[in-house]
Parts: C-alpha cells; sequence; structure tokens
C-alpha cells in the first residue's frame, strides 16, 4: 500500500495548494491513502466544517489534527459526526469526536490511523500519549496490519523517543506541528517508518505560515497580535510511504516537496 501523508495545512494557500496538486501525485505515486493534519487549515489557526469539507473534496480521506482543534467552536459537532477528521487521542474522556479511526481500502487492507499530542512545551494538562497508544493498540491494533501514527508535539526528543517506543508495532510514525519539514526520515530497525516533521502545506516565505513581518515584530515588541498567514512561495510537503499489506512493516519512506504555482490565493 502506498500512502501520501502531507505536513499541517496552513490556511486558503495550503489548502489550494493540496487542491491542485494531490490529484496528480495520487495518480502519478499510484497513492491508495491520503492523509493530512488539518489543524491550521482555517486562517493558520483551527479547523471549521468549510476547510475540512474542502480538504476532503481534494483528495485526502484522513484529517488528523493537534491542540489547535478547538479554536474553532463549529468544529465540535462536526467531530462528533465525521469519523474521519480525529484529533488528539490523549484528551481526557468526554471531549468531542475521537483520537482514532479505521480506513478500509478498496482492496480490504485495514489501515489504523492514531492521533497524539505531546506533552513537553505543549499546552494543557492532558494524557500520556505513551501509555494512551498502548491502549489503542491493545484494544484496536489486532484488526489492522497498517498502523499510521501522528505525533503532534513541540518537542524533537519527544517525537523521537515514541518512534522508537512502537518501532515494530506500527507501520510509521512522523511528527506535525513545528512547520518545518526534517531530514531524518527513515525506516527504524523492526520496520517502523520515521520523520521528526513532515513540514507544511502552506507559504515557505514567511514564520512557519505566518507573515514574518507580524511574527518578528512580536518578537521584538513582546506585545500581543494578530497573525495573517502569508502567501508567498506556496509548496506542499509531506511524504510518501510503501507498507507490506501482509506484515505492516514500512518499505520505504521518501519525503515530498513541491511547489504550487498560481496566483490564486
Amino acid at each position: 500500500m502506498r500512502i501520501l501523508i502531507l505536513g499541517d495545512v496552513v490556511g486558503r494557500p495550503g489548502r489550494r495548494a493540496i487542491r491542485d496538486l494531490v490529484p496528480d501525485l495520487v495518480k502519478d505515486e499510484k497513492i491508495d491513502l491520503v492523509i493530512a493534519n488539518a489543524e491550521n487549515s482555517a486562517g493558520g489557526m483551527g479547523v471549521d466544517v468549510k476547510s475540512a469539507e474542502e480538504l476532503f473534496s481534494a483528495g485526502v480521506q484522513i484529517l488528523t489534527s493537534g491542540n489547535h482543534i478547538w479554536k474553532k467552536k463549529e468544529i465540535y459537532p462536526y467531530l462528533e459526526s465525521h469519523p474521519y477528521l480525529i484529533r488528539p487521542a490523549n484528551y481526557p474522556n468526554g471531549v468531542p469526536g475521537r483520537g482514532w479511526v479505521e480506513w478500509q481500502s478498496e482492496q480490504a487492507h485495514r489501515v489504523l490511523i492514531v492521533n497524539l499530542q505531546g506533552r513537553v512545551f505543549m499546552p494543557g494538562n492532558i494524557d500520556d500519549p505513551f501509555r494512551c497508544v498502548d491502549a489503542i493498540l491493545k484494544g484496536h491494533g489486532h484488526r489492522a496490519r497498517i498502523v499510521i501514527v501522528d505525533m503532534h508535539a513541540e518537542a524533537t526528543s519527544e517525537k523521537n523517543a515514541m518512534g522508537w517506543f512502537l518501532d515494530g508495532r506500527v507501520s510509521a510514525v512522523y511528527g506535525t506541528h513545528t512547520h518545518v519539514q526534517t531530514a531524518d526520515e527513515r525506516i527504524l530497525p523492526k520496520g517502523t517508518a520515521y520523520i521528526t516533521d513532515l513540514g507544511m502545506c502552506g507559504p515557505m516565505d514567511s514564520v512557519i505560515g505566518i507573515e514574518r513581518d507580524l511574527v518578528i515584530q512580536g518578537f521584538l515588541s513582546q506585545l500581543p497580535r494578530q497573525f495573517d498567514v502569508a502567501k508567498e512561495n506556496v509548496a506542499l510537503q509531506g511524504i510518501v510511504l510503501e507498507v507490506d499489506e501482509d506484515t505492516g512493516k514500512a518499505l520505504e519512506i521518501r519525503r515530498v516537496r513541491v511547489p504550487w504555482k498560481s496566483s490564486e490565493v
């Protein structure tokens, strides 16, 4: 099975890049499943119904998220009724939505997608992602040989630790949240593909997707400021993953960076 996994989608530029580029990528790379992190797809922070539907219409089958999933209140009921948009699994019981989903291909291959959130340098008192994923795998991992884990976290050490913690038990662990694509993609000794961060689908001439002058001024003044999504040098970033359907082990992980050339933003 071949899976295209895309980094954090930042605002309208990121959504438009996915709309225009994903169909050709799916065709050229013979992709069976497309996953993207949508937590910044609405105006650079949060996801709303419109942005989620736009990404699904563009050919993304599974949307993961992170700590910004709660920014738009309208998404709360949507999380309950649309299982293919998931939130981090290690939030307390009773919050809207769910932290994992099972997807099945036309060939009846099952894929379990799990969304986690790190705790190092991250807001909120959430549950332990390591014990959380352990429980999910014990309860549901037997149903799907292919298991994909989005580790939405700030600290590279925490993402790296999760990769080693799950090596041999899942097909892939990848990091999201920092929006900077790392060059450490590899297959760990027991067959799990790993990369510390996928990068983002959004404007490269920015500070992690936001207008750079606004961010710089914020650092200089230390005053509250409103962020606007940048528009220049938009690209799609992520990985192409190939997994053995019988064993669930990764066969290939390859970084992807495709520029989006359009005057429309």
